[in-house]
């Protein structure tokens, strides 16, 4: 930069600076923030934040989420938290041979041990700030306090899967409870008949490009926050479980070492839309389910307890702002959920093959000894 330049940029005023701060999305100000002194300066106020926040998230926007990003560091921290995506580094390929199994003669308590209190992490600890867009257009903000009808570690909720189930839980001051719907009016395409799309599939394609999901946790004793989602859909299923409705799935691949035998778990986001209408003239369709889950290799649910500790454990993992190193943890970890899945198979093949042989080889046995 020219000390014209500088001289120049000298003269202007705060205010000035500050209306084209404003402007810029996070990502933007914080390289612009590297540019001057002066930049440098002002992009550390928390009005600028603040409003990247609440144009990436509607929810913060609410007063009561204004006053716990305020208690845990502030807006910028927040964005720093949130916006990049969890990347897990640990997906290795074992088999399943390797995977640890539970010692029959010990229950799962046992096997994992007694809950440690001084981890200190409770149900009414977190807060879930979800968004969903489409094509840039907010169509759902949601905030969860508390892990809803979790009524504490001795009870139900220690021991049955771990389940968020959006829309079944009304929290005080939301934008939307249920009846979420897109058209053609937000950009959806004209859908004639089923009958078309199912062959083309020109609805679910718009949907899956347009769609973006945010579900950010927060423990407000730690003051940590971290993004679950994967923003962009890692896959889904049209036409399923009927030929309305359009299955999503969202999520990442969350530690789990010391937690769980498999060392991570995958965190599901199911987001599933159904067409209410679909002629010449209209197409429409509602959003009706909106939940979070966690799963283990064996694709079996995890449970309440645990579940509190890896969410915890998440709030610290590592995260990028590269899209693909996210998409390529949840891949991989895909891949070798299968390649398990397929060996465990072959493995229980094998195994049922030797009592049917063994059960002839007795029964021959004794035919011939009793012949």
């Amino acid at each position: 930069m020219s000390k014209g330049t500088v001289e120049n940029m000298a003269t202007l005023s705060t205010d000035l600076f500050y209306d084209i701060l404003k402007r810029l999305d996070g990502a933007t100000l914080a390289s612009a923030s590297c540019a001057c002194a002066a930049f440098s300066s002002m992009s550390k106020e928390e009005r600028l934040w603040q409003n990247v926040c609440s144009s990436m998230w509607p929810s913060t926007k609410r007063d009561d989420v204004k006053n716990l990003i305020s208690q845990i560091g502030g807006f910028k921290k927040f964005y720093a938290d949130c916006f990049p995506l969890i990347v897990n580094k640990n997906v290795s390929e074992f088999t399943w041979r390797d995977y640890p199994e539970y010692p029959e003669e010990l229950t799962e308590a046992e096997y994992y041990g007694d809950f440690d209190e001084s981890q200190n992490v409770s149900p009414s600890d977190f807060v879930f700030i979800v968004d969903v867009r489409y094509k840039d257009k907010s169509i759902c903000s949601k905030v969860i306090w508390g892990i809803p009808n979790a009524n504490g570690f001795n009870g139900w909720f220690s021991n049955c899967p771990f389940r968020i189930d959006l829309f079944s839980f009304s929290g005080q001051g939301d934008d939307h409870t249920g009846g979420v719907t897109l058209s053609i009016d937000d950009g959806l395409p004209l859908v004639t008949s089923m009958e078309r799309e199912r062959k083309d599939g020109k609805l679910w394609q718009e949907l899956r490009d347009g769609i973006r999901l945010s579900w950010i946790v927060v423990n407000t004793k730690a003051k940590k926050a971290a993004n679950l989602s994967s923003w962009s859909p890692l896959g889904g299923q049209r036409h399923w479980p009927t030929e309305k409705d359009f299955l999503l799935r969202f999520g990442s691949i969350l530690p789990a070492e010391d937690i769980l035998p498999c060392q991570m778990v995958e965190c599901i986001l199911a987001m599933k839309f159904q067409v209410t209408e679909a002629s010449g003239v209209q197409t429409t369709l509602k959003l009706t389910e909106l939940c979070m889950q966690l799963g283990d290799m064996e694709g079996a649910h995890v449970n309440g307890r645990n579940s509190l500790l890896v969410l915890n454990e998440a709030l610290s993992c590592n995260r990028s702002k590269n899209y693909n190193l996210a998409l390529e943890s949840c891949h991989l970890y895909s891949k070798v959920q299968s390649e398990i899945k397929e060996e465990k198979m072959r493995y229980e093949s094998r195994l049922d093959k030797l009592w049917i042989l063994g059960g002839i080889t007795v029964f021959v046995t004794l035919f011939c000894y009793f012949m």
